[in-house]
């Protein structure tokens, strides 16, 4: 991850051609200029270095009942187990550790099960043969849990030191690359290994192919570290060798519904999950049959993770195991000090948009931010967003006064008279009502609320704020109406006698099932969190309210297409004009994305994805 973020866009470009590809696809659909400031926002995002760790529980959410404050567990996960003092990790993200197993040994957790899981990959039984090539960390791990199954395992690395390390931890076999091959086809009477355990990075292809090699008849390979996995054909199908590639600590990885909102699979369906994993793992460190002490080389406190880092980089090391400490007496209780303050905070002026913004995603940065930080009387005063290291980034550079991950804190600063919510759907009505009780003027990202009811209790609490003549101006992020191109149309049709007709066609691009807009309870659907945009645009141009709505949606299989998200919507308006949204998510998404057609007293307008328009008329 550090290489690749020291690396110009054009490094990046060529170490990612898959992305390369989804830009210029999305920059043929929605612009260069747009695509580009989205792509850069991405790149600029801070990322957490660390995904394994243990410590103390602090605190738990109110739906967590496997853990209490003062356990001590083992926790796992990318942007979850970070380096840090304190981590927010999910549930199931989280093993409680046996007694005779230290903090130090726990926080191998991820490792572990990344081992696990590719041992699983290679479908084995008590007493086989198996060849591990690359004998780093994830390596030695390897040979450790093999022995602890009953299997017998031969090995190579092309560092000495490692090999011995191998020997001492139980490997039957631990050889050089050169004599790998003659070695497996004596130590298997010339059978070979029943399976091939790829723990090495390299761009080469040598490791995959070797493993053909010395594989037997219908063996399998997994890969698990970075190499080129190009064999030879020839070899591979008389072998009739399978290769897997392994990810990472085996089922929930990567799961919204697993790893954020604890959802398990039932045991009797998937019985290894990465959870499940990640306590197999303790237990086989708790009786002794995986030391991970022999791996620890070096010990160093937090303040010296950095040189940590470099030294890696420069490969001038010889790190195995590296744990990273912090003393007790320096930590601060986590409730403490969540304020910072960047800059020194002034006193409100009457014609001064003070501005607290709450959530930081890649449309607030790219994009909001960037836009609101070139008004001349809009002042950046407090940041908050859950994320410490995205909280301190985006503060920094959009230079905010002060910063916090306590939202609450912004709200009830009397500096601030203006909120603005970037956050996910699912939390606006929460956040637009506490803000309005605490007289904030607010602008919230689309939806304003993602159900009836939540509707319902902001307008009831704007009505009775209004009949308090203290209301303050409430106003939600639909942006339709305000391109040139619809000003301008807006304009023709202002003298218009006779209702009109618009058809608003969307080609919006397929979202799979999985997505968390799909989610009851984060996004409702496209529906809610962005055909909202088109009836707003319709309501602008009519100038009129909606009076009645019709829709109908497809009816598929709602997996390769999503019913809701294929939906032809007719609504008449109290002037009498009658506009239909014509939405899919089934189209190609190199074609045009929206299109407005608007037929009026002999004129025909036509506004095409907000780039050109062009108008009819004799």
């Amino acid at each position: 991850m550090i290489e690749l973020g020291k690396k110009s866009l054009l490094g990046k470009a060529r170490a990612r051609p898959d992305l390369v590809k989804r830009f210029m696809e999305k920059a043929k659909q929605e612009g260069l200029i747009k695509t580009f400031q989205e792509a850069l926002g991405r790149l600029d995002n801070p990322v957490p270095l660390g995904y394994s760790s243990a410590g103390i529980v602090k605190e738990v959410g109110i739906n967590c009942h496997r853990f209490s404050p003062g356990d001590r567990v083992a926790c796992i996960g990318a942007g979850y187990a970070s380096h840090a003092e304190y981590v927010r990790v999910p549930e199931n993200l989280c093993a409680r550790i046996p007694n005779n197993v230290s903090f130090e040994e726990a926080a191998f957790g991820m490792l572990g099960i990344i081992a696990l899981h590719e041992v699983r990959c290679a479908k084995l039984t008590f007493g086989e043969a198996v060849g591990v090539i690359g004998l780093g960390l994830l390596g030695l791990l390897t040979v450790q849990i093999l022995k602890a199954y009953g299997l017998r395992v031969i090995c190579s690395d092309i560092d000495e030191n490692k090999i011995e390390i191998a020997k001492r931890l139980g490997a039957d076999l631990a050889v050089r690359p050169d004599e790998f091959k003659k070695a497996c086809e004596v130590f298997t009477d010339g059978y070979g290994v029943d399976g091939v355990i790829l723990t090495v990075a390299t761009s080469s292809d040598e490791p995959v192919n070797t493993g053909v090699d010395v594989c037997k008849f219908g063996g399998r390979i997994v890969c698990v570290g970075v190499a080129d996995i190009h064999p030879n054909r020839n070899e591979l199908w008389h072998k009739e060798v399978e290769i897997v590639v392994s990810k990472a600590g085996g089922p929930g990885i990567f799961d919204p519904f697993y790893e954020l909102k604890g959802i398990d699979y039932p045991i009797g369906y998937v019985r290894w999950t990465e959870n499940r994993n990640l306590e197999e793992f303790l237990r086989l460190i708790s009786e002794k049959k995986a030391n991970v002490n022999k791996l620890i080389t070096h010990k160093f406190k937090i303040n010296d993770a950095l040189k940590v880092y470099e030294d890696l980089l420069r490969n001038s090391s010889n790190y195995i195991g590296v744990i990273l400490q912090y003393p007790e007496s320096d930590v601060k209780n986590y409730k403490d000090d969540k304020t910072k303050y960047f800059h020194s905070s002034h006193p409100t002026k009457k014609d001064q948009i003070n501005i607290g913004v709450i959530g930081a995603g890649l449309f607030g940065k790219a994009l909001l931010l960037l836009s609101l930080s070139k008004i001349k009387d809009v002042q950046f005063d407090m940041l908050s967003t859950s994320s410490s290291a995205n909280v301190y980034h985006t503060g920094k550079k959009y230079k905010f006064n002060r910063i916090t991950t306590n939202y609450y804190e912004l709200l009830e600063s009397q500096n601030i008279n203006t909120v603005v919510i970037l956050t996910p759907h699912s939390q606006h009505k929460k956040m637009v009502i506490e803000a309005l009780t605490n007289h904030k003027h607010v602008f919230v990202e689309k939806p304003l609320c993602i159900n009836e009811q939540e509707l319902h209790e902001i307008d009831e609490l704007y009505k009775n704020l209004l009949s308090k003549n203290h209301a303050p101006y409430l106003m939600v992020g639909y942006n339709r109406r305000f391109s040139p191109h619809s000003q301008q149309v807006y304009l023709h049709l202002q003298k218009r006698i006779n209702p009109i007709m618009i058809h608003y066609r969307v080609n919006a691009g397929f979202v799979p099932k999985s997505h968390w807009v799909h989610s009851e309870e984060e996004g409702r659907s496209r529906i809610v969190g962005e055909i909202c945009h088109f009836v707003d645009m319709l309501i602008f141009l009519t100038g009129s309210n909606p009076t009645k709505i019709y829709a109908e949606r497809v009816k598929g299989d709602d997996q390769s297409i999503i019913n809701n998200h294929n939906i032809n919507i007719t609504i008449s308006f109290q002037d009498g004009s009658v506009d239909n949204i014509f939405y899919t998510a089934s189209g190609d998404k190199s074609f045009s994305r929206e299109r407005v057609e608007i037929y009026s007293e002999g004129k025909t307008i036509i506004i095409d994805d907000y780039k050109e328009t062009t108008i009819y008329f004799n």
